[in-house]
């Protein structure tokens, strides 16, 4: 803005003044501008930028995506590329060379749940001397789906038999439980289970027989969850399914669906999926 203040200022002082050196003076900063402005459009020109989002995205927490910027000009590098992101912060990209992709983390805010478009993104440079700043936009039409933000829960809404956390032994035969019994190696057990002591004392290999521990299963019901509202009910759910989806097989009662147990983060991130859309029917 200073530099077409001042080109402005010299303009009306070489017409004024009749004087040809002023004039030299301003066609030399009209000619450099539009040098430059060139210079910078073309800088941001055939950049195309994506976002590559995490698994996990949850409500009011920053999460944090993968920015891709790629230059599609064949022999041009672009300098000094700042990208904005809608609803997270400026990334600022040195160089990237022509025919090549750069990567950089974004971290980016959602503050609903559920499918949310990416949005916006702004392509900008000062290049190549600052005066001016070039930019331009590109929407990036695809979704995202926004978990609802945990919040810690005690109860998982089921009564006081599904509240019990722990595990309970089953007698069958497993290598997790308790140590119940040794009998003599029948040739199927693993090597580990032999018990040393017990068969350097006979002239028989003794094995440890173990019973097997299974977790109870988790069902969570939205229903019975405390919260004053269906969003903080969603986000005790989203707390509970964080909470144990490493260590027990977890289900979801929502109304009148049921989400089947599980196990494994391929199911808590469905789980969490459901929780997303909840209510978005």
């Amino acid at each position: 803005m200073l530099y077409v203040l001042i080109t402005l200022l010299i303009g009306f002082a070489a017409v004024n003044t009749g004087n040809n050196l002023l004039f030299l003076v301003v066609s030399g900063l009209l000619a450099f501008m539009s040098v430059t402005g060139l210079a910078g459009m073309y800088n941001i020109k055939k950049l195309i930028p994506d976002l590559h989002p995490p698994e996990e995205i949850y409500v009011g927490t920053p999460a944090t995506f993968s920015l891709s910027v790629k230059n599609s000009k064949h022999f041009l590098p672009s300098f000094i590329i700042q990208v904005e992101c809608q609803g997270g912060q400026t990334v600022v990209v040195p160089l990237v060379t022509p025919n090549s992709v750069c990567d950089a983390p974004v971290q980016i805010t959602f503050h609903q749940r559920g499918e949310v478009l990416l949005g916006l993104i702004t392509i900008s440079s000062p290049y190549p001397v600052g005066f001016f700043t070039r930019y331009w936009r590109i929407e990036i039409d695809r979704k995202v789906t926004v978990f609802p933000a945990p919040i810690a829960s005690d109860s998982v809404g089921g009564g006081e038999g599904t509240q019990a956390v722990g595990v309970s032994l089953r007698r069958e035969r497993g290598l997790s439980g308790e140590l119940e019994r040794i009998y003599p190696y029948s040739g199927s057990e693993p090597l580990r289970m032999i018990h040393w002591k017990h068969s350097a004392r006979s002239h028989d290999l003794l094995v440890k027989g173990f019973g097997m521990n299974v977790v109870v299963p988790l069902v969570i019901e939205l229903d019975g969850l405390p919260g004053y509202g269906v969003e903080e009910k969603l986000s005790r759910a989203a707390w509970l399914v964080q909470r144990w989806w490493r260590n027990r097989p977890i289900g979801l009662h929502l109304g009148g669906r049921i989400v089947a147990v599980g196990t494994g983060k391929r199911h808590a991130l469905l789980l969490l999926r459901e929780l997303a859309l909840y209510g978005s029917d």
